[in-house]
């Protein structure tokens, strides 16, 4: 399996990377480009065994799987400057643009195998959220798309209508958790404890948090009432921080999101 990612910025570069750590293709049927060589010059550094060029149409040419990881904006400058190299007939193509449908994907590029795939930058280490989407969910080429994103963390088939609401839980989301993790790193500074250590014990925190959930199919309530003991630190700090509006401030920057 050949695979070529248009676009290895933030978010290319991360898909590349973590691709390469799962060892999903033979050595070096992995193919990123990138407008800037500094940028395909970053990536050599962690992937050398990927061939990196800056020239599109070259790149896309033999590829079994193409993702286009463009901004969005560039998104039909770019399928237009490669069309004449692609092969509908044989090719999957992916999308990590958000805001682009799936009607719009097929008509610029003339198939209906066209994937739509949200990850978000924890793809990179293989814990990504990823949500898969096509205007036929049932397809096989969905099926190859979401077999391999599983791969790099967890990933779910959504239907379309739903890929906002999803990409602001998971993609914004990994930003939100981190404001978390940052803002509570500085509340440790303030009551005594060194930022590094701080920070790490947050870390390792989130992670715990998490896990116990997933290992145990619990509902949060249910764990947060183990430690909100009668009269105890816990509920006095969770309810400061809804009097400060905690969970308010949650759902409106999500709702913002979908906007």
């Amino acid at each position: 399996m050949k695979i070529t990612i248009i676009g290895a910025g933030n978010m290319g570069g991360a898909i590349a990377k973590g691709l390469a750590k799962v060892n999903i293709t033979a050595e070096g049927n992995i193919t990123c480009t990138a407008k800037s060589g500094a940028t395909l010059d970053k990536l050599r550094e962690t992937c050398p065994q990927m061939r990196l060029t800056t020239n599109n149409r070259e790149a896309v040419d033999g590829a079994d799987i193409v993702i286009f990881a463009v901004k969005p904006w560039l998104m039909k400058e770019v399928i237009e400057q490669v069309y004449p190299a692609l092969d509908a007939m044989r090719q999957i193509y992916i999308s990590v643009a958000a805001g682009i449908s799936c009607d719009e994907l097929e008509e610029w590029l003339g198939s209906a195998s066209v994937v739509r795939v949200i990850p978000n930058t924890a793809i990179e280490i293989q814990e990504s959220m990823t949500f898969v989407t096509a205007s036929d969910l049932n397809s096989p080429e969905v099926a190859t798309v979401n077999g391999i994103f599983s791969k790099l963390g967890n990933s779910m088939i959504v239907p379309e209508s739903q890929l906002a609401a999803c990409t602001a839980l998971a993609s914004c989301g990994i930003a939100f958790a981190m404001r978390y993790v940052q803002a509570s790193a500085q509340g440790g500074v303030e009551i005594g404890i060194k930022a590094a250590d701080a920070q790490r014990i947050v870390e390792h925190t989130m992670i715990g948090a998490a896990k116990l959930l997933l290992a145990k199919n619990a509902h949060p309530a249910t764990e947060i009432d183990k430690v909100t003991t009668p009269g105890g630190i816990t509920i006095r700090g969770l309810n400061e921080m809804e009097h400060a509006g905690f969970t308010s401030a949650v759902i409106r920057g999500l709702k913002e999101c979908v906007k």
